[in-house]
């Protein structure tokens, strides 16, 4: 049953990222973009952690560096969007 569930996880975040591409396309804001990969990113971290099902992996700090560039590109995106060059009126 974990497993099915990891990989809802992984295809949910698969989905995500490519709403978030289609999104960049459309306008080619790269907000999207980072979204997309950090999402990606978590996916591909979800994918390796129920393929590996090594229980002692996840108590390794190299376990969460994925997850920590993810929300890391998302918090980069947030501030570069708020934050980035003022566009004139």
């Amino acid at each position: 049953m974990n497993l099915i569930l990891t990989g809802a996880i992984v295809m949910g975040c698969a989905l995500i990222g490519l709403v978030f591409l289609r999104f960049w396309k459309s306008g080619r804001d790269p907000f999207f973009i980072y979204l997309a990969v950090s999402f990606w990113i978590q996916g591909a971290q979800w994918l390796h952690s129920g393929i590996a099902r090594d229980s002692t992996m996840e108590y390794s700090p190299y376990y969460y560096l994925p997850r920590l560039l993810a929300y890391g590109l998302i918090v980069f995106a947030i501030l570069r969007k708020n934050y980035g060059r003022a566009e004139s009126k």
